[in-house]
């Protein structure tokens, strides 16, 4: 494959060791590259290429036992630990529905993938990465059971694919789609949005409108959305912990969406991040990256799903957080209550 940067594999891997604190994404940055070309300039030296699909992909992890599963965007990170179980399969869309890991992935953004082991200062680290055509990271899996070292060995010595070159060829990052609304439809969505029974409908109603989520938020007024103060989410975060609110916080890049369903316990907000770090669920988030937030609810046939959600300055989705509201387990009112009382944005403020 077309090496598409001017760094050599050797170039690569030595800035890599020059750098040894340093992760390999925000190396990637700073040179000008992808995460996916670091890790690729290291097969046959710790990285083994493998069959990017993810029925490919699934398959090994479900044999894996307990791991910690990562997916983020330029401005969230989602990491959950549990075990991969209940994959099915699909030719646009998969699921991991676990009790703990919940993915939805998206096949036609797998492209690239890799074994792949980093000696630390403690151990040697093993993971499986998956990336896009621009390098970008979609999803990965640590291994964090020693027992299923075996079980990540033999799908590198029997499932690396034939090339096992140090390049990748990677394509331009397709950028976010800015807002995209059509004001003269604003009566149609109105109407239409009233009739959903499901959150999932949503999507297909922006699309038959030509529109995006924000375009659509940006436009559609009361009672539908509500324009919130940026310091909202830390209120909404602290208040799931203070009343142990058990909420549903989504995640995710084109490739794939993990979700965290339970309460979460500690935040510690470090400059401009602001953390939970509870034992199996971390989710680090850059809240100077938050351009826009918007309380949204929809209606379900179990009634309105109100959701709280951020936006980057081009007008991507960083993360959008609903109460959970299973039958024997309902935080969505506690939710809703938290969310109806978060601070608006002044008139002035307004998109």
């Amino acid at each position: 494959m077309a090496n598409t940067t001017l760094m050599t594999p050797e170039d690569i891997r030595t800035q890599h060791a020059e750098n040894p604190k340093t992760r390999e994404r925000d190396l990637a940055h700073k040179l000008g590259i992808s995460e996916g070309e670091i890790v690729a300039a290291y097969c046959g030296e710790g990285a083994t290429r493998i069959d990017a699909h993810p029925d490919n992909i699934m398959g090994i992890a479900q044999q894996l036992g307990e791991v910690m599963a990562l997916t983020r965007n330029e401005s969230c990170v989602n990491e959950k630990v549990g075990v991969y179980e209940n994959y099915r399969s699909g030719p646009h869309a998969s699921m991991v529905l676990a009790d703990d890991i919940d993915l939805r992935i998206f096949p036609a953004h797998w492209k690239h993938a890799f074994l792949f082991e980093k000696r630390t200062d403690e151990s040697m680290r093993r993971s499986i990465q998956v990336f896009d055509t621009a390098g970008d990271a979609v999803h990965k899996i640590f291994l964090r059971d020693p027992t299923s070292h075996a079980v990540w060995e033999n799908a590198r010595d029997t499932g690396a694919s034939e090339d096992q070159s140090q390049t990748i060829a990677t394509t331009p990052r397709v950028p976010t789609e800015a807002p995209k609304a059509e004001p003269e439809k604003l009566d149609i969505l109105r109407k239409e949005w009233t009739r959903m029974t499901d959150t999932h409908q949503f999507m297909r109603l922006t699309s038959k409108l030509k529109m995006n989520r924000l375009g659509a938020y940006r436009i559609v007024g009361a009672p539908f959305v509500r324009p919130l103060a940026i310091e909202a989410v830390n209120q909404a975060l602290e208040a799931a912990v203070a009343q142990e609110i058990e909420i549903m916080v989504f995640t995710g890049n084109r490739g794939c969406i993990q979700i965290h369903s339970g309460p979460i316990k500690t935040l510690r907000p470090m400059g401009p991040w602001q953390n939970v770090m509870d034992p199996r669920f971390n989710m680090h988030l850059r809240a100077d990256h938050i351009a826009e937030v918007w309380a949204v609810e929809k209606p379900t046939q179990r009634g309105p799903a109100i959701s709280l959600e951020a936006f980057d300055a081009d007008g991507g989705n960083i993360f959008q957080i609903f109460g959970v509201g299973k039958p024997d387990n309902n935080h969505r009112p506690a939710w809703d209550d938290v969310v109806n009382g978060l601070p608006g944005l002044k008139q002035a403020e307004t998109v």
